[in-house]
């Protein structure tokens, strides 16, 4: 199992930078989250489905149904893509 993995790779002209099709697989996703921590990045994978990934890790307040949450969460999700749709 590898556990540490160190790789150098370019920005592009356009500002793309790809991740290496054996990160991708190792991680299962397709999408990640850039973190500027000011003197460092941190690229972290981004779950497919965010909340089904959190199933058994997070404790839902009672009456709270994971459908509902779903449901919610993706509803704020399209707002927020309307508004990024305005700029």
């Amino acid at each position: 199992m590898l556990l540490f993995m160190s790789l150098t790779m370019k920005i592009s002209k356009g500002g793309q930078l790809s991740v290496p099709a054996v990160v991708r697989h190792r991680w299962a996703t397709d999408s990640v989250v850039l973190e500027d921590l000011g003197d460092a990045l941190v690229i972290r994978p981004l779950a497919v489905d965010p909340v089904a990934s959190s199933r058994g890790v997070v404790r839902l307040p009672a009456g709270l149904v994971i459908s509902e949450l779903r449901a919610t969460v993706r509803a704020e999700d399209t707002v927020a893509e309307g508004r990024r749709g305005d700029r």
